[in-house]
């Protein structure tokens, strides 16, 4: 039996470990000063220079429904290319790029609810962490909420 892998950039939000796939990921940067954008779902922080590009950023715990990040916590940019160009992914924290195994991905749990359900594909079961692979496609296109 073949067993295939897949990388995947990691991130923590609100103490949950995510991921995305490391191919659709641009770059990780430290936070960027943003100018917000007036009439905006509530989910777009604002928009980011990105050496010359303009890059919409997405605060994903906004957008996943999760609690609001404490204000004395700055985030960190996930680049993500898409099918519009480059957006980037507000997370608290940066984990590593891992290689996981496709026979350990499981759909998204039952448990799981809310804007989030619609967004995650599904979940790989780790040694210390149940790693929530996101649908990056999906996240990225923001209506109005």
């Amino acid at each position: 039996m073949i067993s295939t892998t897949r990388q995947l950039c990691t991130f923590y939000l609100d103490n949950h470990l995510f991921g995305v796939d490391a191919h659709s990921v641009q770059e990780v940067i430290r936070y960027q000063e943003m100018t917000r954008v007036p009439l905006t779902p509530p989910s777009v922080s604002g928009l980011i220079n990105l050496r010359g590009q303009i890059v919409t950023a997405i605060d994903l715990r906004k957008r996943l429904g999760l609690t609001e990040r404490p204000e004395d916590k700055l985030p960190m940019n996930v680049v993500v290319r898409g099918d519009e160009g480059a957006v980037s992914l507000l997370v608290d924290q940066i984990g590593d790029v891992i290689e996981v195994d496709a026979d350990r991905f499981e759909l998204p749990p039952d448990t799981l609810r809310g804007p989030a359900r619609s967004f995650v594909q599904g979940a790989y079961k780790l040694e210390s962490h149940l790693l929530l692979l996101l649908n990056t496609e999906h996240v990225v296109q923001v209506t109005d909420e």
